[in-house]
């Protein structure tokens, strides 16, 4: 029986997002990025759409209530840190419609930060959604593919061939991988990720589909953006591989001396009535959260500060988990 991984704007049951609170890895940054995700939790709320914001404690949960609206529903889960993208399943659906939340194995991006809790937060999550729990035996995370559910998958060179995630296998047992395990029949390979992503070139920061056959890519945004021939890249390989190219802005260079962070605009999350897209407070931000509204009519496009939830290394969509809806 074959599952497949639907594109993120098929209709969804509910949306799981991370809640920051581990003081030892957000340090000054804890309340802004708490506060900035709770943020993110009640726009989604506000739709109608269900939302479960994951707490890892009593005092995680006591300070989420604090800011979240009643519309909000907390659940306490293990985990190391919020990115809930690669440490939660991926929900894949049946050809009668049933639910599957896939599992794989987790690494810390590559041995860079292995926290205790992060190995549980997929079965847990899964538990709590009723959901059946499958783990396969090799890594991925949720962030390094993009689907618009026709078995189409994106990815990047960057990460799923890095030798420090499988490097037992080769690209062709990691095409056959995807296609057992999330039902992807067709890969579009781009090159490199952002520069300074920890995760090695997660695709949902540089690339993501906004349609069958349709794919949105970053423009550079002045001389110093730091990632320019990465777009210039990305676009030519989508180009030739058959997809449509949509244009959104780039944030330009965001970060410190000549260190750039990985911030960018491609990691919003599509919800059932609204788009979420982190703003960076650079000059380009109204210009990026009105292209990406442009790219989805029939959702409301909302821009929220997402900065210092950037300090952790990644933005809204890296730190939630949706769940499409079943099926008839």
């Amino acid at each position: 029986m074959t599952f497949r991984m639907p594109a993120e704007w098929a209709p969804q049951d509910w949306i799981w997002i991370g809640f920051p609170a581990h003081a030892d890895l957000w340090e000054e940054n804890l309340e802004p990025a708490q506060a900035q995700m709770a943020a993110f939790a009640n726009a989604v709320a506000e739709t109608g759409q269900q939302v479960r914001l994951v707490v890892r404690n009593d005092v995680a949960e006591g300070q989420a209530r604090k800011l979240v609206s009643a519309g909000v529903a907390i659940e306490q889960h293990p985990y190391g840190d919020i990115w809930l993208r690669d440490t939660g399943p991926l929900t894949v659906l049946g050809p009668d419609g049933q639910r599957r939340a896939q599992g794989f194995g987790f690494n810390g991006w590559g041995g860079k930060y292995l926290l205790e809790g992060d190995q549980e937060t997929g079965p847990s999550l899964a538990a709590a959604g009723g959901l059946p729990y499958a783990r396969a035996d090799w890594v991925l995370e949720g962030g390094a593919v993009e689907s618009d559910g026709t078995g189409l998958v994106v990815t990047t060179e960057q990460c799923l061939l890095n030798p420090n995630r499988n490097p037992q296998l080769t690209r062709e047992q990691i095409r056959a991988n995807l296609q057992r395990d999330l039902g992807f029949d067709r890969i579009l390979w781009l090159g490199e990720g952002l520069a300074g992503d920890h995760t090695d070139g997660h695709v949902d920061n540089l690339a993501r589909m906004v349609g069958e056959g349709a794919i949105a890519i970053p423009l550079a945004s002045g001389s110093d953006d730091p990632n320019a021939a990465v777009y210039e890249d990305a676009r030519a390989r989508a180009r030739d591989f058959g997809l449509q190219v949509r244009d959104v802005p780039s944030p330009g260079f965001i970060g410190e001396d000549d260190e750039a962070e990985p911030a960018s605009y491609m990691n919003f999350a599509i919800c059932n009535g609204v788009v979420v897209v982190p703003t960076y407070g650079s000059a380009h931000d109204d210009d990026a959260v009105a292209a990406i509204g442009a790219l989805f009519p029939d959702r409301e496009a909302v821009g929220l500060r997402a900065d210092a939830v950037l300090t952790g290394g990644g933005s809204f969509h890296c730190a939630s988990q949706h769940v499409p809806t079943a099926s008839s």
